[in-house]
């Protein structure tokens, strides 16, 4: 998961589904537990709200509930973000699919690796992998933003909302002429009712995936896991989790 969650963040928020805030002062908006169960029987009316785990009554970090709760929301719509370009990404390169030119500056091709994801990825180089996180890294800093067109997840911003690319002595220091959400502006119109329709699917879409792309992984590192999968997707014996296949941190230790 690991692997493929971190090549498909360089463009997870593209698939945010939550409006953007452009143009004008930042709304806020602070989540109880009682709106977790009113949004859960609208995400799934058979379950409805279902914490074993009593997390939507927690504080974390000596936060407030509701911050908390907006951390809470935030993760999970990341993370079905990351999980639907995983799930999609998988089935793309297990079917072998790639582009057709070189991937670096020297020539070398995408790799192959015979229709198997994570065994593809431990392909890529180490270079090519330190600029991916690079990326991943920006995208993370821009998204914890807080400005006054944008408040913070946890301070009463929406959840799942990515700040757009601001250029000016506030924000990057030149132009930018698309933003990672909607970079064509072809929400602009679109009702509130119709935005939170889409949220809502993205989220169970989102979960969804996170239960496929670990079922993947799962049938291929534990073999006969996942029935379903058997002979489908084929045996791996590396580290899913590991972003590199060397240990770099664990080399002196002799590990």
């Amino acid at each position: 998961m690991m692997k493929l969650a971190l090549l498909a963040s360089t463009i997870a928020a593209a698939a945010a589904f939550a409006p953007a805030q452009t143009g004008r002062a930042a709304t806020a908006v602070s989540e109880t537990k009682a709106d977790l169960e009113g949004l859960a029987k609208k995400l799934n009316p058979i379950l409805g709200f279902y914490d074993p785990l009593n997390l939507a009554e927690a504080e974390f970090w000596g936060q407030s509930n509701e911050a908390t709760i907006g951390y809470l929301r935030h993760s999970e719509i990341k993370h079905g973000r990351i999980a639907m370009f995983a799930f999609v990404g998988y089935i793309v390169h297990a079917n072998g699919i790639k582009f057709p030119w070189a991937m670096q500056m020297d020539g070398t091709p995408f790799p192959d690796a015979n229709g198997n994801p994570p065994a593809l990825w431990d392909a890529v180089s180490d270079d090519a992998k330190w600029q991916i996180f690079g990326l991943i890294a920006f995208l993370e800093f821009w998204s914890e933003l807080s400005t006054p067109n944008h408040k913070h997840y946890m301070r009463g911003g929406k959840p799942g909302d990515y700040p757009d690319f601001v250029s000016g002595e506030e924000g990057i220091p030149h132009p930018v002429p698309f933003n990672l959400y909607d970079p064509f502006r072809l929400s602009k119109n679109m009702s509130e009712e119709k935005k939170e329709s889409r949220l809502r699917a993205e989220i169970n879409n989102g979960r969804a995936a996170m239960l496929g792309i670990f079922g993947f992984l799962s049938a291929q590192c534990a073999e006969g896991s996942v029935p379903l999968l058997n002979g489908v997707v084929p045996a791996y014996d590396g580290e899913p989790m590991a972003p590199f296949v060397t240990n770099y941190l664990g080399q002196p230790f002799g590990l």
